[in-house]
């Protein structure tokens, strides 16, 4: 499976604190700890006010590849802020995101168009997150079409069916992966993704609920996920069913990263 590592994003309060205090070893660190446990591509998300965000998006975005030979996944709910760091990625990467929203498709399309970026597409529009299948499936498919029209395939695009937190909906999980079959069906090589916690808000030990999210939906045909490669516990179940499922030929990958010490009981000294 392919993994995003969430880590380097302004939302969560160190990383704030860090990014205003410009501490660029907090993210240099944040960057290789990612990279050394598994992450394939590493999201860089400023959080912070519209008019300092380009700014601060190249900064950190600038932090990381110097510190890892790592893709980049351009995090922003701003396509024009996304449009104005384009240029500095060192390396082609994922955009996230587009939607149905605005005119959203309209700038990063064209953006990535004739170039192997990926992008996150979310099943959102005007009208927000819907909560039916159905709806989900049509603003994947409007996503999918739209990018056919720049030349951008299927099999660049990591579709996000946004799931809902279980205690608002508790079919959530089902329909997460009712949604999934459904677009594979109609685009076989498309990506589904999803980050992990949103599944677990609200609830108590959201852990467990987010490990066993992952476990059934990487199962069901999950691609790739945002989600924290340093969680032990974690980047351990994503292991596990890949090899319980047949992906992890004699269980080399989960073999080495416990050889690694990257799961398993972590040894003192």
């Amino acid at each position: 499976m392919i993994i995003i590592g969430e880590k380097i994003n302004g939302t969560i309060p160190s990383v704030g604190q860090a990014i205003q205090n410009r501490d660029e070893n907090f993210i240099r660190d944040l960057a290789i700890r990612q990279a050394e446990a598994g992450a394939d591509y590493i999201d860089v998300c400023a959080g912070t006010s519209p008019e300092e965000e380009p700014d601060t998006l190249k900064w950190l975005m600038d932090i990381v590849q110097d510190a890892v030979d790592k893709p980049l996944c351009i995090d922003s709910p701003n396509p024009k802020t996304i449009e104005a760091v384009f240029k500095y990625a060192k390396k082609p990467g994922i955009i996230n995101s587009v939607s149905g929203e605005g005119n959203k498709c309209e700038i990063i399309y064209p953006l990535i168009q004739g170039t192997p970026w990926q992008v996150i597409a979310l099943t959102c529009d005007d009208r927000g997150i819907p909560s039916d299948v159905n709806t989900r499936v049509e603003i994947s498919k409007v996503l999918v079409e739209k990018a056919l029209k720049y030349d951008i395939q299927p099999e660049r695009i990591h579709i996000d069916p946004l799931v809902i937190s279980l205690p608002t909906d508790n079919q959530s999980l089902l329909k997460f992966v009712e949604t999934m079959n459904i677009i594979k069906q109609m685009y076989p090589t498309v990506k589904i993704t999803s980050g992990l916690s949103n599944i677990s808000f609200g609830m108590p030990y959201r852990k467990i609920v987010n490990m066993c999210f992952l476990t059934i939906a990487v199962f069901s045909g999950m691609d790739s996920a945002i989600m924290d490669p340093c969680n032990r516990d974690m980047l351990a179940a994503v292991l596990a069913t890949e090899a319980l499922i047949g992906k992890d030929r004699y269980c080399r990958k989960y073999n080495n990263a416990y050889r690694k010490g990257l799961i398993g009981v972590k040894k003192e000294g």
